[in-house]
């Protein structure tokens, strides 16, 4: 072996070790939580969206099943990374799921010659971030395909993708776009069978313009996603018709990926300019060019037809009551998603042509089955958030004057005006200060309407006016006064005797700083093997006095651990089931396996936006629209909640690339910040009360989330009524605070009221703390004991508001 291939292979061994904390999984206990499989499954089929179906879908009874695609066994489950890495017990390929189906038969010489081929060239899964994108497919001869066209009813090719942490996707062959094996698999295929059927086993969207080039000769397509350890069975059930398709697109599937504005501000390694603005997805699909649009936002079709018919919309002093029916139209029972949108006047803020404000799913409804829904849309999700004073209130929510008009139909593109109502005057919902806001130049979109035709205009952001040295100072807590040990624990507080004061002022400055970081790195010895880290009691004086060490665990797909956990459907595909109650439940069922397995908080769920399809971890967040992102949050949120453990929502906020993303420096109006990529946050944060929340690695105007005070404290905080933990990503970035100078790292960190660095330590195998917190402590211009006793707090609040798993 030569020096640099063995140098790369041992430097690979070490980042895959540390990636999963050194973590000897052989001969753990597969354990299969009970109910699990069965909410795995009807999520998993839920959440498929079916985007073309000419009636070769469902599958009548007794098919015979040509799979064509090397994923149809060796398949995606779930993305890469933190968020994937989960221990499951079992998984359902495609194969295996048309094998289980009694109402499908499978073509088993053709699934023998890809198990032949798989045998013969096995998958190499790479290491930490350097995952593969697709799997090399088994050549076809013509001779193989007519045979299985002589042999079978109908064939079904399933593409295969996959991305994820430290992995964004490519726009190359093999990534965005098919191979070259691809296309020629799908050549012969639609050559030789009547019935073909396309299934995209993906973590994000990928180039959808080969459709258009087989037009006819492709029957069905359906992005069925990476469904989890059921998918293979919730697969089968969509083809032969145990369940219709009731997903819908959480994202614009466009002609060109050049088409997209953010695809000139992806992927750049110091920074990333947001010049789309507000405008991202079908908000600028929609309003500018609308032409681009292969499938829009919200769209997905059925086995079966639907008919939405408004009944009235009523008003009160916090919103519209929007009241319609729903009716089964068609031959087959079928769910429907019914979607609720607003048009703003574009005014002087220049706001996007639709949003979306709503949206409700029926129950299965029978054919000629008709069910009454209502959805509410309140007042703040008809405002704009003003940037630069052009409406003359800067940083406030306002609703312009003009005409607003609700629209309620099947998708963006699909529906029908029901409710109008002008106003008179501009009108104030909330006033803020100005936080977050750019300190660099760059351009931005902007919509101006010019004789009744909005157009698309270009001007410079509006740029931070505010001294942010002074706010924080003018804002810095008094100290508790320190006592000395009085007796009091954890428990006193817990059982309401004594308050969080009272306990918090007997600690000494060496606890107080321990309550502020992990237990220096991950699989700690407090907790569960395999874990991500412990916060909390991570000395011994704090465990005598009551505080629990508190076990982390990834993540969005699942319970990463050394034990058995199950493996969930990914963000995007339950954002796509456009059903609340079914996430919430699912998590549920997950947070009893977390009391189970020892988990007390799950770092999940992620809630980043879909601003580029080639984010490597898209497949982890839900959707390119706030509203959706939020609602799906917190419903997560709640469940993983439901039994007293927590969540943890992330990334806070703006990680929107993994290239370089403890460097760049993603540069976005506070309109933007505010509207888009904070707004899912902020519902989640409103609605579901998380106990912890994950800032991310990358700058937001030019300042680390995990030293950023407005983001953290101004935003999070003061306007939202935040009262729990902020905790960093892993191993975050250092850096020294430019407004004061003798604060940098743990002290800068702790200024922001980001209450604890995670895992803890130094640097990744160093089991100590690096003593920038407490190095300027007591010193003019250095970090306060105040500021300390208030992390601290926040940190004990979520301990004290987690039922500790007994494990």
């Amino acid at each position: 072996m030569g020096i640099k291939k063995a140098f790369n292979k041992m430097m690979a061994n070490i980042v895959n070790n540390l990636s999963q904390g050194e973590i000897d999984r052989t001969g753990v206990e597969h354990i299969v939580t009970d109910g699990m499989p069965q909410i795995l499954r009807q999520s998993a089929a839920e959440g498929a969206v079916l985007l073309k179906n000419d009636g070769v879908l469902p599958f009548a009874d007794g098919t015979c099943v040509s799979l064509f695609g090397r994923c149809s066994d060796d398949y995606f489950f779930v993305g890469y990374g933190s968020g994937g890495d989960v221990n499951y017990p079992y998984s359902v390929s495609l194969t295996e799921g048309v094998r289980n189906c009694a109402h499908l038969r499978l073509n088993e010489a053709l699934a023998d010659a890809y198990t032949e081929f798989s045998n013969e060239n096995p998958i190499n899964h790479g290491f930490w971030g350097k995952w593969p994108f697709h799997y090399d497919e088994m050549p076809l001869s013509d001779a193989t395909v007519v045979s299985a066209a002589r042999s079978s009813d109908a064939a079904v090719v399933t593409i295969g993708r996959s991305s994820g942490e430290d992995r964004d996707c490519k726009y190359e062959n093999g990534s965005y776009l098919l191979t070259d094996d691809e296309i020629a698999m799908l050549d012969k295929v639609c050559t030789h069978f009547d019935k073909v059927v396309v299934l995209l086993n993906v973590g994000n969207i990928i180039d959808m313009s080969w459709a258009a080039h087989y037009g006819d000769k492709i029957g069905a397509i359906m992005y069925v996603w990476q469904g989890g350890m059921e998918s293979g069975n919730a697969v089968a059930d969509l083809l032969c018709g145990t369940t219709s398709p009731s997903g819908r697109l959480t994202d614009t599937i466009i002609k060109d990926y050049s088409d997209n504005p953010t695809s000139v501000n992806f992927g750049g390694k110091a920074f990333n300019n947001y010049e789309e603005d507000i405008f991202v997805g079908y908000r600028y699909f929609e309003t500018f060019d609308p032409d681009a649009v292969l499938y829009p936002f919200g769209f997905g079709l059925s086995y079966t037809d639907f008919e939405i018919t408004h009944n009235k919309t009523t008003a009160d002093e916090n919103g519209f009551n929007v009241e319609f029916t729903v009716k089964n139209t068609g031959k087959r029972a079928g769910r429907e998603v019914a979607q609720v949108y607003v048009q703003k006047p574009c005014g002087r803020l220049g706001n996007p042509k639709l949003c979306l404000v709503g949206f409700a799913k029926t129950k299965e409804l029978q054919p000629d089955e008709s069910q009454d829904l209502s959805i509410y849309v309140d007042f703040y999700s008809l405002t704009s958030f003003d940037d630069c004073g052009s409406t003359n209130h800067a940083g406030a929510y306002v609703t312009e004057r003009g005409e607003f008009s609700l629209f309620l139909g099947k998708n963006v593109r699909e529906n029908e005006k029901i409710f109008t109502y002008y106003q008179e005057e501009t009108a104030v919902y909330a006033q803020h200060k100005q936080a977050c806001a750019p300190v660099d130049d760059f351009q931005i979109f902007h919509a101006d309407e010019i004789d009744g035709k909005v157009q698309l205009r270009i001007k410079n952001v509006p740029k931070q006016k505010y001294d942010l040295a002074t706010r924080i100072l003018n804002n810095l807590p008094e100290p508790i006064a320190q006592t000395g040990d009085r007796g009091i624990t954890f428990i006193d507080v817990k059982d309401g005797k004594k308050t969080l004061d009272e306990f918090v002022a007997q600690l000494n400055i060496g606890e107080l700083e321990a309550i502020t970081r992990g237990d220096y790195e991950m699989n700690s010895p407090l907790c569960a093997v395999g874990n991500a880290g412990a916060y909390g009691g991570v000395l011994c004086s704090l465990r005598d006095k009551g505080v629990d060490a508190i076990c982390t665990t990834d993540g969005p797909s699942g319970i990463r651990l050394r034990a058995s956990a199950s493996l969930l459907p990914i963000g995007t595909l339950l954002a796509s089931t456009f059903d609340t109650e079914l996430v919430e439940k699912m998590y549920s069922v997950l947070a009893t396996e977390m009391k189970d397995r020892g988990s007390d908080v799950l770092l999940a769920p992620g809630m980043n936006i879909h601003r580029n399809a080639l984010c490597g971890r898209n497949f982890e967040y839900f959707s390119e629209d706030p509203f959706l992102s939020g609602k799906m949050g917190a419903a997560a949120v709640r469940g993983i909640q439901s039994l007293g453990a927590s969540a943890c929502p992330k990334h806070f906020a703006c990680n929107n690339q993994e290239f370089m993303r403890n460097m760049t420096d993603s540069r976005v109006s506070e309109r933007a910040l505010r509207e888009i990529y904070l707004k899912g946050f902020e519902i989640c944060v409103k609605e579901a009360h998380p106990k912890n929340i994950m800032t991310s690695y990358n700058k937001v105007n030019s300042v680390y989330s995990h030293y950023n005070y407005d983001l953290c404290t101004t935003i999070l905080r003061e306007e939202w009524g935040y009262t729990g933990n902020v905790m960093t990503d892993w191993w975050m970035k250092p850096s020294k605070s430019p407004e004061f100078p003798n604060l940098r790292d743990q002290a800068y960190r702790i200024r922001a009221q980001v209450d604890l660095l995670m895992p803890g330590g130094e640097r990744i195998t160093n089991r100590k703390p690096d003593g920038t917190l407490l190095k300027t402590y007591g010193l003019p211009g250095g970090i306060t004991l105040g500021e300390i006793q208030r992390s601290a707090k926040n940190v004990l609040t979520s301990v004290l508001n987690i039922e500790k798993s007994e494990k």
